[in-house]
């Protein structure tokens, strides 16, 4: 039986689906945007939020929020938000999910 308040289901079309496996699949990727899109993905193929979390290895927190961002933003929700003090200077920051 599950417990909890019910989640809204995440359901990707089929261009959503493409952009983030080529984004796991893709070697330049940064690691935390390539987990970011295995989270929705895992998400989408209907697995709850605990068992994502342990297949991958971190909290359900983080699959959460992952998961809540995506859901708002859709896949620009997955990009970092701009963080308070001065802006970085690497060009790692400038990420696109087209």
């Amino acid at each position: 039986m599950n417990r909890g308040r019910p989640k809204t289901p995440l359901v990707l079309t089929t261009e959503e689906r493409d952009i983030l496996t080529g984004h796991v699949r893709r070697g330049k990727t940064p690691q935390r945007l390539a987990l970011r899109a295995r989270i929705v993905l895992l998400c989408a193929d209907g697995q709850d939020n605990k068992a994502v979390a342990k297949r991958l290895g971190v909290t359900e927190e983080t699959v959460g929020k992952w998961r809540s961002r995506f859901l708002r933003r859709r896949l620009q929700g997955l990009a970092d938000e701009p963080r308070s003090g001065a802006p970085c200077k690497s060009p790692r920051n400038e990420t696109t999910w087209t």
